[in-house]
């Protein structure tokens, strides 16, 4: 028997058909791998706060396309660093210029909801990171009446120990992490450790912070602002229960050995070369340990080069032998080593050049394997943590009016990068900070 449709039967037909295929995409899952979540500075909106932009990935293209209601009001001014928490509900956002760390709950759909405001126990925000249940923050300046950018003090690094809460926790709040006052130095009353030098009243002024994978110590990359000439330094702490940190040291100088055991003269990080003994050259801008807790790596910003230490006995660093010097672009501004174990293969951002270097690690050693294209000033790089084959780099200059994200497909077998499809996607502008979530993801890897 044959069958007439009218139009409107050939449109209700159409309707469900599209229904049905709907339900069976919903049903047998979603190619989204991660969401990705760029923090972008310039003030926007009544209250001047900064925007969250949300991107999924595809797991397929590795194409980012923004999700509805994206972007989110970042709920403070001038937003510059960002961590998720370990079971992947939680962002936490560093807002510069309001001092404050907003913990945001993360929907099942990627959006934001904003949960908790505390105050940084110092001045200017510049860096976080994440380990276990504990949240750790880098300030700019101590929190003294003298401190400020017209009169600087030493900064210093603070930890907020992470309970675990939600309806079934006694913990007074609903995520599923509830951040607790910061732990306290006792050596001063304080709730935050200053990176001081013994005998010192030199300002020293942090630039980024990586804590090993195993959670037992935590670094902090810093410079002399003061010193004439400047010395630039990695100071370590292990880090105790409840957030407790223990100094290893008194700052460990970047590179080289001086005669008498005391701080290395070296470039002042202002740009200006220092005729000095035992000058190094040697200017802090990123730092990151590798999924072992074995190496630890932190570029020099005006010299281009990555300088590697491997971690000794008690969390104290070593230079990698024989050299432990390795070439950058031009101005290297973040660096990332894949989080999978599998996978040996370090990133490094060029800001002036605005190129990603690709580099293959093997004991600790780095051999370039490639340079990339980015947008105008790369500044901060992540790695989906599903399947660790896909990274994203934001872009504070962008190529247009805006901030961009340029987003690569990156070779497990090789380490190698392509562009994802349609790299890169539009921001708002002056992205500062990134960070990622897995969406149904195993973590295990491309096989």
């Amino acid at each position: 028997m044959h069958m007439k449709f009218n139009k409107s039967s050939q449109l209700l037909l159409v309707s469900a058909v599209s229904l049905l295929a709907a339900g069976l995409i919903t049903a047998c899952g979603t190619l989204t791998v991660d969401f990705v979540y760029v923090a972008s500075s310039k003030a926007a909106g009544s209250n001047s706060y900064g925007q969250i932009d949300v991107f999924e990935i595809n797991s397929e293209s590795g194409f980012m396309r923004q999700i509805p209601s994206s972007p989110f009001p970042s709920a403070g001014r001038d937003p510059v660093a960002e961590a998720v928490s370990s079971d992947n509900n939680n962002l936490f956002v560093a807002n510069q210029d309001d001092n404050t760390i907003v913990q945001f709950v993360i929907g099942n759909d990627g959006k934001l909801y904003p949960e908790n405001t505390v105050n940084t126990p110092g001045v200017f925000p510049l860096a976080l990171a994440v380990n276990g249940m504990n949240l750790f923050v880098l300030d700019t300046y101590q929190l003294l009446p003298t401190c400020s950018t017209a009169e600087p003090c030493t900064g210093s690094i603070a930890v907020y120990p992470l309970a675990a809460g939600g309806p079934s926790s006694s913990a007074p709040c609903p995520a599923t992490v509830c951040i607790e006052s910061p732990a306290v130095n006792t050596a001063i009353s304080a709730n935050y450790w200053p990176l001081t030098l013994p005998g010192s009243k030199d300002v020293i002024e942090p630039t980024s912070i990586t804590v090993l994978q195993s959670g037992a110590y935590v670094y902090v990359a810093a410079y002399d602002a003061t010193a004439n000439p400047g010395a630039n330094y990695i100071f370590g702490f292990a880090v105790g229960t409840g957030g407790v940190l223990t100094p290893l040291n008194s700052g460990y100088p970047l590179s080289g050995t001086p005669p008498d055991g005391g701080p290395f003269a070296v470039e002042n990080c202002t740009g200006a070369f220092l005729n000095a003994p035992y000058t190094v050259n040697t200017c802090p801008s990123a730092i990151a340990s590798d999924p072992s807790s074995s190496y630890v790596y932190v570029t020099d910003v005006y010299n281009g080069k990555v300088l590697g230490y491997s971690v000794a006995s008690g969390g104290l660093l070593t230079p990698l032998l024989p050299v432990n010097t390795f070439p950058t672009g031009n101005q290297p501004s973040a660096i990332i080593i894949d989080p999978h174990p599998a996978y040996p293969y370090v990133y490094v951002a060029n800001a002036v050049d605005s190129t990603v270097w690709a580099y293959s690690m093997s004991g600790g050693e780095l051999t370039s394997i490639g340079t990339y294209g980015t947008g105008l000033e790369p500044v901060a790089m992540g790695i989906d943590p599903s399947t660790n084959h896909f990274l994203y780099i934001a872009n504070y200059l962008g190529n247009t009016a805006f901030g961009t994200v340029s987003g690569f497909e990156l070779s497990p077998t090789a380490g190698t990068l392509i562009n994802s499809e349609n790299s890169p996607y539009t921001a708002n502008s002056q992205p500062t900070a990134v960070a990622a979530i897995p969406h149904n993801g195993s973590g295990g890897g491309i096989k």
